[in-house]
């Protein structure tokens, strides 16, 4: 029996790993057959990366409409819900710019891969600022779904989910049948990636098989720069958070929060650090009020670490695509990723689906999951503590705040 369970706790993250070995084993193997890779084995990967499409326009309409209608409550904290989510905001912002920044001084490093066989095409007609603004509003309710336009999508989830805020008690079984919609797709989601260590072998082995080892070593680029970014992030805009509005001294806060940032590195699990991460930041001084609504609060909206990983993977995927991402694509990326992560509350894969999303904002092919997946618990591990101490950052902050007024 014992056995038995071992085998079924194999985690999804491990499967993905060792799908990614495989896929770079055999990819070498068939070097001198990757016609055979391109027509017999990519396909399959093809069908995992339609489900993936197929599911993230309804994950992010349902996801961010529940999110938005979840905050109603902050109106009853009032100060406390408005400065929170203004700076969970603006540090998501700042770490996918930090993320598209650094990306873009290593993007020398990442590689130019075959993808001849790709339908990908870049658009000759330039798009001004304003035409950009326009398109972000839709004029349709399922034009944004059937087309995959994800900023459109998440302006639809906001306005859909304020109405039903504003109509109160009138919309209770709207926001059961948006819960209980948002509990079905996350299901849908959960099938659909537990098939990734397959879809991954598909698409990757395929690419090696017509790049060779230029792979391997791009991967350990990319994680490079994103755990720089985290470092960066944590360091300066933590730091100078904490000290000037928090009145903390840096060096203190990153001590007591030691056992936090050590047990969310280790399990790559914000939900699972939650009670360290409530002890740590109320031994620093921040109340429990706040912190018991801060905290939570953070792991559904608060994702830094996150953003910077869409920031470093887009920029990654269209190097290896040998596409230019142009200022307009970044901000949108920078947009995109900001509000979306309203959406992204501890569910096991929500990177990849999130990478998918921010992938299509800006036209990327969403083929180049497959360089990143195999590697994305590594990736989770720095990701997850970020976002933790950015949590951790605001509760002190917060609590500060209040107890001057």
């Amino acid at each position: 029996m014992s056995k038995q369970k071992s085998k079924k706790k194999l985690p999804l993250a491990a499967k993905i790993f060792f799908a990614l070995v495989l896929a770079i084993i055999s990819g070498l193997l068939l070097q001198s057959n990757a016609e055979f890779a391109e027509i017999y084995i990519k396909p399959f990967g093809t069908i995992f990366l339609n489900l993936v499409k197929f599911i993230v326009g309804p994950i992010v309409l349902f996801s961010i409409m529940s999110g938005v209608i979840s905050l109603s409550d902050i109106k009853k904290v009032g100060s406390i819900g408005g400065i929170t989510v203004v700076y969970y905001f603006c540090t998501t912002a700042i770490a996918t710019a930090i993320g598209l920044f650094f990306a873009n001084l290593f993007k020398g490093a990442f590689p130019i891969l075959s993808t001849s066989s790709l339908s990908y095409e870049t658009s000759s007609e330039p798009v001004s600022g304003m035409d950009t603004l326009v398109n972000v509003f839709p004029s349709n309710f399922l034009n944004p779904l059937s087309e995959s336009n994800m900023l459109q999508v998440i302006v639809m989830a906001l306005l859909i989910g304020f109405a039903i805020i504003l109509l109160g008690s009138k919309a209770e079984r709207a926001v059961s049948g948006i819960n209980l919609w948002t509990d079905i797709f996350m299901k849908v989601m959960e099938m659909i990636l537990s098939l990734s260590p397959i879809g991954v072998f598909c698409l990757l082995c395929p690419v090696v098989a017509a790049n060779g080892p230029m792979v391997v070593g791009s991967l350990a680029k990319v994680l490079l720069c994103a755990y720089i970014c985290y470092v960066i992030h944590a360091v300066c805009v933590y730091s100078l958070a904490v000290f000037t509005l928090g009145g903390m001294s840096p060096v203190k806060f990153f001590k007591g929060m030691a056992p936090a940032i050590l047990f969310a590195f280790s399990s790559a699990s914000s939900v699972g650090t939650l009670p360290i991460n409530l002890e740590c930041s109320q031994k620093l001084g921040a109340s429990k009020e706040v912190s018991s609504f801060v905290l939570p609060l953070g792991a559904t909206i608060n994702m830094d670490g996150t953003a910077i990983y869409q920031g470093v993977c887009a920029v990654f995927i269209a190097s290896c695509y040998g596409i230019h991402l142009t200022l307009l694509q970044m901000i949108t990326i920078v947009a995109t990723a900001t509000l979306a992560s309203v959406g992204t509350a501890g569910v096991p894969g929500a990177g990849m689906i999130m990478l998918a999303m921010v992938l299509t904002s800006v036209g990327l092919p969403v083929d180049g999951i497959a360089l990143v997946a195999g590697v994305d618990r590594i990736f989770d591990m720095g990701r997850t503590t970020l976002n933790i101490t950015g949590d951790a950052s605001c509760a002190i902050i917060v609590s500060k705040m209040i107890h001057k007024d």
